[in-house]
């Protein structure tokens, strides 16, 4: 089915996202320079929290239409959950680290919204 496809795909990018968000995450609080301990435990630990975040909304979506399939209702829901956590994470990127100069951060808002779309879409077809 479409919706399958579509929905295999969202999870597929948006876990691939979340991993990725995680793998530099060391050399993305070495990047703020000589900040205080404190300071570069908060930055790991929320730098941390938004790629396991994605990666979980990746997973949870894989994880119930495998079990339950695209057109069930609790499945259907997901879906329109997901997408409306990733809607939010991305104006909230989009507000916030998408005005900085790296373009991983900045094409992140795109991602964000592109996997929600596909969530929208195939929780309508």
């Amino acid at each position: 089915m479409a919706s399958d496809v579509l929905v295999y795909l969202g999870a597929a990018i948006i876990t691939a996202w979340g991993i990725a968000h995680i793998a530099p995450t060391r050399g993305v609080v070495a990047g703020f320079g000589a900040i205080s301990q404190d300071n570069g435990r908060i930055v790991l630990m929320e730098w941390a929290a938004e790629g396991m975040t994605l990666a979980f909304i990746g997973l949870l979506v894989l994880i119930i239409t495998a079990l339950h399939g695209s057109e069930d209702p609790v499945s259907l829901s997901v879906y329109r959950i997901s997408a409306a956590m990733l809607l939010v994470m991305a104006v909230w990127t989009l507000l916030t680290g998408a005005r900085t100069s790296i373009l991983p951060i900045k094409i992140c808002p795109a991602v964000k919204t592109a996997v929600a779309a596909l969530l929208l879409v195939a929780s309508v077809l």
